[in-house]
Order: structure tokens, then C-alpha cells, then sequence
């Protein structure tokens, strides 16, 4: 993809973005994203349709139920939204009866007990612990957008959601689109393999352009919509969990576990803020054997180009994982060319919703993109703090204040 301008920047960002204790302290099983195990050249049987309720109709959520809904294996059959006009206009883009479209707060809870068999989750991350609860008591498939949760108690009740779900023999599967990518799957086949030597260094990059963030209201009613959310910590996860996160996600790929500790400096740039997200950031992540992790984000626009990458050092050579652009492995002993990563915010979810319909259809029910998904969100929720709070903290520390953070939802419909 050509280097977009300013312009294109701005286009680029909000389609890509519109789009226990115990247990935490366990060891970690970092595994790349499920893939689609149709042999190749086998012709995909789809007569058996997954009856889907999507949960988020805005900008992306009324998207990937477009992509559902072209996949042929599902029937899109409910939708939930705040805003019933919202709703409505995604269920007549994918066929969805009117009696079957709700709104409000609770209008998810309408969705799962129309006759569902699975959801997929487009909300704010806010909402994500909450509604995905109610899927799996329900007995329901999951499939959620990232950040999993904006805090740690949300975090490590995904974790425990996921868990719960294997043990209900249900999938519970979290799209992310960079583990998808032949490219990228095959340089961190090689770096896993040693090709590299010893990883010394981890670069991530997350660069956007800025969000809308216009004054607040008598309600929240009018952050929750055209991602303005995003702007709110509670509500978003901060810019570093909400967008930055696909790149340290490739970096816990690549280390195959999550940081120890963090220390960083964070502010907020831009001239008029209504809400607390933080416009750039500067981490260092340390790992338990002293590999480090240089992560920086900004969601100013001022670079002119859009940004998500994972640069590699080794003894031995060095690698570069990209959502745009070419990914590749210079030196070691396997070195690999690579090549351009391809459309990869459409190809990446067509992908994930492909191994969803087989993870279901096919009793796949290890559940593996759930703890990765976790260990993602707990590194940059670590990152966040230690940018707000300009310090060094551990993730022992983060884990032990298990804060969470509450929105005021008063006025709001129900």
C-alpha cells in the first residue's frame, strides 16, 4: 500500500479502528491465531448456518456483519445497538426482520434470548465483560472485537469466560488480523525457530491520526458513537489499548509471553480534550529475562501515515512485522524476503470469521486466542499506567490494585 497522506490518514484510521489473581500469575501460553483447517483445495461445505446475533452496529460492527453475512455459513438473525436507527439500518443492509433489531442498554439481552446460537461482540470495550457473560451463561459461541476490557477485573473475567466456554464446549475467539497474515506468520515461524539467535530488542510502533473529541453532554449518549468512546479511558482502553495494541499484540507473539514491568511518560496533546485518552506515549516494557520492549504511540496525525509495527533485534539479524507494508527477516541463518502484507484489515477478518464458522462446526473448542487476548490487554493497560502516573510499575502491582473503571451511564436508555 502506497504511504497515504493526511487525508488518507485520517480515512485509513477509522476504517481500520472503526472497526484471578491466580490465574493471572500463571504461566503464559502465548499461540499465534487459530487457522482454518479446510484442506486446501477441499471445497468449504457451509450447510450448516450458525444463527449470529451482532451485538455494536456502528461503523465496524455494521461491517463485520456485512462479512458475516458474505461468508454464507452464518445467517446474521438479530442485531443489538444503543440507537435504534443504528440497528435498523445494518438489519436491513444484511436482511434482519425488524422483530428482530433492538436497542437500548439492555438491548443485548434481547439479542441472546431471540434464538441465537452465537454473537459477535462490537461494542465499546466497556461493555465487552458484561455482554460477553451473558453470552456464555447463555450457552452461547463468542466472537469479540479487541481490547477485550478497558481494566484488569474485566481482563481476567475474559480470562475466565474463555475457560468457561472450553469447559461448555463453546468457542470464544478474539479477532485479530495481524496473526493472520501469511507473511507475518511465516517471519515469526523463523524468529520462534532461533534463525535470529537470542531476541535483545523489541520495537513496537502505533502512529494514528487524532480522534473527534467534542465537548461532553448532559448523557454519554453522544460519546457512544462515531468512536468518540475512544477518547475515554473507562470506555476505550486509552489510544495504546485501543489501537497500538495490534502491535504489542506481535510482540507477545514474538516473546511468546507477556512483560514483567513498565515504565513511561504519557500526555495529552491535543488543544481542546473533553475526554482523558492520552494523544502519545513513550514505554519501556521489560520481560523476565531481561528482554526489552521500546513502545511508542501517537495519535496526533503530525507523521502523516498510519503506523502498526513490531521491528525484531536478535544476535543474529533482524525482523519487521507490519499491518501495512512489507514484513520481512534480514541476516540469521534462514533469512526471508518476505513480502507486502495485503489487505489486511478486510483479509484478516474474513480470515478470523472463516475459523470461527470451523472452530464451531468442527467442535474446536481449546479456545487459545483468549489468554493472548488477555495478556495483550493487561500489557497495555501496565503501559497506561506507568505513562499516566510517569513511573515504573510491575505488573504484579497492576494486577494486585485490580482498579476498575466506571462510566456514568445515568439517562441513558435502557
Amino acid at each position: 500500500m502506497d504511504k497515504p497522506g493526511k487525508a488518507a490518514t485520517r480515512v485509513d484510521r477509522r476504517r481500520f479502528i472503526g472497526r484471578s489473581m491466580a490465574l493471572a500469575s500463571a504461566p503464559l501460553l502465548v499461540s499465534p491465531q487459530d487457522k482454518p483447517q479446510t484442506p486446501i483445495g477441499a471445497s468449504p461445505d457451509f450447510s450448516r448456518k450458525i444463527k449470529l446475533g451482532v451485538v455494536g452496529c456502528g461503523g465496524r460492527g455494521s461491517w463485520i456483519a456485512g462479512l458475516f453475512h458474505k461468508h454464507t455459513g452464518y445467517q446474521v438473525y438479530a442485531l443489538a445497538d444503543y440507537f435504534p436507527e443504528v440497528a435498523a439500518r445494518c438489519g436491513q443492509a444484511v436482511g434482519v426482520d425488524t422483530a428482530r433489531q433492538f436497542s437500548g442498554l439492555s438491548g443485548y439481552k434481547r439479542l441472546i434470548a431471540s434464538g441465537v446460537e452465537a454473537v459477535a461482540l462490537e461494542t465499546p470495550p466497556y461493555f465487552f465483560p458484561e455482554h460477553a457473560a451473558a453470552a456464555v451463561d447463555a450457552g452461547l459461541h463468542v466472537y469479540m472485537a479487541k481490547p477485550v476490557s478497558s481494566d484488569v477485573p474485566g481482563c481476567l473475567t475474559i480470562e475466565n469466560l474463555g475457560r468457561k466456554a472450553s469447559q461448555k464446549q463453546r468457542c470464544f475467539f478474539v479477532d485479530y488480523q495481524m496473526p493472520t497474515d501469511p507473511v507475518n506468520i511465516e517471519v515469526v515461524k523463523r524468529i520462534h525457530e532461533g534463525t535470529m539467535g537470542k531476541l535483545d530488542y523489541l520495537v513496537t510502533l502505533g502512529f494514528t491520526s487524532a480522534f473527534e473529541d467534542p465537548p461532553r453532554t448532559a448523557t454519554l449518549e453522544s460519546r457512544l458513537q462515531k468512536l468518540i468512546w475512544v477518547n475515554d479511558i473507562a470506555m476505550g482502553c486509552d489510544y495504546i489499548g485501543n489501537y497500538d495494541i495490534h502491535a504489542i499484540d506481535v510482540a507477545l507473539w514474538v516473546a511468546r509471553r507477556r512483560p514483567v514491568a513498565a515504565a513511561g511518560a504519557s500526555r495529552i496533546c491535543r488543544p481542546d480534550p473533553h475526554g482523558d485518552s492520552r494523544d502519545v506515549c513513550s514505554v519501556v516494557y521489560e520481560f523476565d529475562d531481561g528482554l526489552v520492549l521500546n513502545h511508542c504511540g501517537e495519535a496526533m496525525g503530525n507523521h502523516g501515515k498510519v503506523v502498526l509495527a513490531c521491528q525484531v533485534y536478535g544476535g543474529k539479524g533482524s525482523a519487521e512485522i507490519n499491518y501495512w507494508g512489507n514484513s520481512f527477516l534480514r541476516g540469521g541463518t534462514r533469512p526471508y524476503r518476505g513480502g507486502e502484507v495485503e489487505n489486511l484489515y478486510e483479509a484478516g477478518a474474513v480470515r478470523n470469521i472463516a475459523t470461527f464458522y470451523e472452530n464451531v462446526t468442527q467442535g474446536r473448542f481449546e479456545n487459545t486466542t483468549v489468554r493472548r487476548a488477555v495478556d495483550g490487554a493487561l500489557t497495555t493497560i501496565l503501559g497506561r499506567e506507568a505513562g499516566i502516573r510517569h513511573a515504573r510499575l510491575t505488573m504484579d502491582q497492576v494486577l494486585k490494585e485490580n482498579k476498575h473503571l466506571e462510566m456514568d451511564l445515568s439517562g441513558l436508555k435502557s
